[in-house]
């Protein structure tokens, strides 16, 4: 590579000051910085979408903190989207904010994204990240020179990053880079060395490229060319270019305006609008599928933020975070990490410790040797969970700018990282924050997931999830079309989806959200349609499936105070259709159909308890008929035996029917005449899902059970152990344990059998033993403060005497 000339000044040479950097790279950052400061430029042309252009200013309003991305979109088709991300790290908006802290004009000359939209997928541009490329330069976004072999086949994509670092006899790209710049301080005099040295680089790269050029990387790079000319002529030779140092020897190399012209003409177009939308540092990393991505985000803004001891601070940051992780670590682990890490750069002949040293020093020193705290410590510190922000002024659809207005209302913050949210709907702030995801979710905005609540199971408590990702701004630009409230584009997108729903199923899940979401104005459009649907449907499947969501959906009327009146009515005629489908359509079922029915049959029982306890419902006697329907699957012997073992269980968890009657029933499923298969069909449906209690506490059908699985012929059993073995290792183990110590003790001692339990429940005595009882008694009194002294100092009475009996 050759020398540096002109050091202190402009580089040698005439033309403009062609900066080449690396995306998101520190000391691209710095070096870009230096030489502007350096140079004075009159002008700072920045690689980036034209439209943009009247969004720059804004990067210097307070409000303003990156990461940021600029987001371009379709305004026919939202949807079709691209971001140019930029971190406080990356060189452009370095060069922004420069240009605006000297009131020096800035632009982007990259292709419009009118054409980056219109052509392909949408990622032409070096940083546009549209989820497309997963790969890409770790110089530039989309360094694609083809391979000389195979000129008729599709560019070879090519990392110049990877390339240099094997040419240097580096096996990691990363740690070349750290070791050649962002260990490398930018003096006074050399403020232009690294970027003369990597345009040498680049260019001697595409030279060994040179059978062909990717399509859009030269049509991009002839607009650059003639945007750079057009500075020139305007501004003369104070023209300083911060583009990808991919790029650089192309905007050198001479090209004719009419051969740049030829290459732009007839590109597609689309109408296209661009704003701020704020970033994460976990989406600019790799592995999120950005092609421009870096590995560790994090760190490198540690890099640039902190040019003095950073390694200190790093590991000082580390020791922090260890700290709050209820871990063990001290001033002296940090003393001793530093020393290591500077030690193993020393072995390694690295100028600093770079975070292979840092992360190999913390592990040794701070996490005994284990990866699990390191997984803990990449996640948050070497990636990380920053969220920038834009200001209020950033152009918006009306549908964000709602959006933003109702969670400073509900003070709900958008935060990169994930949380939980606990709600309690007789709050009016906490309602009206679940109002707001729920619709949210109607819109296909997924900020939030709702999850199981850890305080209790009330209608009145809701547990949320949240996490709010970049790409959730593409998704409120495209709901925009619904409307410009969240309330009214919820409304719409809700009417639109019930018109669409080609299933049952889809409409009453449709309904229970519409509720959840409280969207009055859609419910009359949705009931309507469930209820056409569900005249038509004759499928009992399908309408099993639909009620309990229907009915779920009527309980929310009490802590929401929604009107369900409606709702009741078509749940009720729901259910009567059931009732009357049912007996039918469990009959000659095979086993996996049996299977799939006995979950209906248990969801419709839930469903059937809900709404006979709902007041509005008006339909008392349908848990009456309900039973009737149990009672005849229980009965007939075409009903396979899973039914009719799970039709008995849910008539005795009812008190429809009494052990002794449940005890008959089983004994008759499992008499000799049945086959092995059958009967124990019959079992699983009777026991299984949480019925071993039920076999603990009535060992005389823990006896049947037993007498009928060791009269089991051999032949046979094989072919009954996997269903009885689904059936048992679905209790807890406490539950398996005990009913194996009942067994084992055998007729007559507790265990099963058919001479097993008589005269009384076997491991109970007769009576109760007065003497142990009261044992406990001085317990419960200290437990309910009932021990100590009496009025004038007497011992208390018994107070408790006669509780347990």
């Amino acid at each position: 590579m050759r020398g540096v000339e002109g050091a202190g000044g402009r580089p040698p040479g005439a033309g403009p000051l062609l900066l080449g950097v690396r995306h998101h790279g520190p000391g691209s950052a710095r070096a870009v910085r230096a030489a502007l400061k350096a140079a004075g430029p009159r002008v700072v042309l920045i690689e980036g979408p034209p439209e943009a252009d009247a969004l720059i200013p804004l990067a210097a309003d307070q409000d303003m903190r990156p990461p940021v991305a600029l987001l371009a979109h379709a305004v026919d088709e939202p949807g079709r989207s691209a971001f140019w991300p930029l971190a406080g790290f990356s060189p452009e908006w370095v060069a922004i904010r420069w240009a605006l802290e000297h009131d020096v004009p800035a632009r982007f000359i990259d292709l419009p994204a009118t054409h980056t939209l219109a052509w392909g997928a949408g990622d032409v541009g070096p940083s546009a990240d549209s989820g497309a490329d997963a790969e890409g330069s770790a110089v530039e976004g989309t360094a694609e020179p083809p391979e000389r072999a195979c000129p008729d086949e599709a560019p070879l994509r090519v990392d110049p990053l990877a390339a240099l670092a094997e040419a240097a006899g580096y096996d990691d790209p990363e740690r070349w880079w750290e070791d050649v710049v962002e260990h490398r301080g930018v003096g006074e005099g050399d403020a232009f060395a690294p970027f003369l040295v990597l345009e040498e680089a680049m260019g001697a790269l595409r030279e060994a490229y040179d059978s062909g050029e990717d399509h859009r990387d030269l049509v991009r790079e002839a607009y650059m060319r003639l945007q750079v000319r057009a500075a020139q002529r305007e501004f003369g030779d104070g023209v300083a270019v911060v583009c990808g140092a991919w790029h650089v020897p192309a905007l050198r190399r001479k090209a004719t305006v009419a051969a740049d012209r030829a290459l732009l003409k007839g590109l597609p177009k689309v109408k296209t609008d661009m704003t701020w939308v704020p970033w994460t540092h976990r989406r600019l990393s790799r592995a999120s599928g950005y092609g421009a991505g870096i590995d560790s985000p994090g760190w490198y803004a540690h890099l640039f933020d902190v040019p003095d001891r950073p390694v200190e601070r790093w590991l000082t940051k580390v020791a922090g975070l260890l700290r709050a992780e209820d871990r063990i670590v001290s001033s002296a682990h940090v003393i001793e990490a530093v020393r290591l890490a500077g030690t193993l750069a020393a072995m390694r002949g690295r100028p600093l410790p770079g975070l292979s040293e840092t992360t190999d020093a913390v592990r040794a020193v701070m996490c005994d040797g284990s990866d699990v705290p390191l997984a803990l410590i990449h996640d948050r510190l070497v990636v990380g969970d920053v969220l920038g922000a834009v200001p209020e002024a950033a152009p918006a659809v009306p549908l964000q700018r709602d959006l933003a207005r109702l969670q400073r209302r509900l003070r709900l913050k958008p935060e990169a990282s994930e949380r939980e949210l606990e709600l309690d709907l007789r709050k009016e702030t906490d309602a009206g924050r679940s109002r707001l995801l729920h619709r949210l979710r109607l819109l296909g905005v997924g900020w939030g997931e709702p999850t199981a609540s850890r305080g209790g199971t009330g209608t009145f408590r809701e547990t949320w999830r949240l996490r709010w990702e970049p790409e959730l701004s593409v998704r409120v630009a495209e709901a925009g079309v619904w409307g410009t409230t969240v309330l009214a584009a919820a409304t719409a997108r809700a009417e639109a989806d019930a018109l669409a729903a080609r299933t049952l199923t889809e409409v009453t899940a449709l309904a229970e959200r519409c509720l959840l979401a409280e969207l009055p104005d859609a419910l009359p459009v949705v009931m309507r349609v469930l209820a056409d649907r569900a005249a038509l449907d004759t499928d009992v499947g399908h309408l099993a499936q639909a009620l309990p969501a229907l009915v779920r959906s009527l309980r929310y009327g009490d802590v929401r105070g929604t009107d369900t009146e409606a709702l009741a009515g078509v749940a009720a005629g729901l259910a009567a259709r059931i009732f009357v489908g049912l007996p039918p359509a469990c009959v000659a079922l095979d086993a996996d159909a049996a299977e799939a029915t006995r979950r209906h049959v248990d969801a419709v029982h839930g469903a059937v308890a809900l709404l006979g306890d709902t007041p509005s419902a008006g339909h008392g006697d349908l848990r009456a008929r309900w039973h009737t329907v149990l009672r005849t699957l229980s009965g007939r012997d075409t009903v396979a035996g899973v039914l009719r073992g799970r039709a008995v269980r849910l008539l005795l968890d009812d008190g429809e029917v009494e052990q002794e009657q449940a005890a008959r029933l089983m004994g008759l499923a499992l008499s000799p005449g049945t086959p092995p298969a059958n009967a124990a069909a019959w079992i699983e449906g009777f026991v299984g899902g949480g019925g071993g209690m039920l076999l603990v506490h009535d060992e005389r059908l823990l006896g049947l059970v037993d007498d009928w699985l060791t009269g089991v012929p051999a032949q046979a059993f094989t072919d009954v152990l996997p269903l009885l073995r689904r059936t048992f290792s679905a209790y807890e183990p406490g539950v398996r344990r005990t009913l194996g110590e009942l067994v084992r003790r055998g007729p007559g001692q507790g265990g099963g059998g058919a001479g097993g339990p008589t005269g009384g429940v076997p491991g109970f005595a007769e009576e109760p033993d007065q003497e142990r009882a009261d044992a406990v008694l001085p317990v419960l009194r200290l437990l309910l403060g009932l021990d100590g002294p009496g009025p004038g100092g007497e011992k208390p009475g018994n107070e408790l005497a006669g509780v347990g009996g």
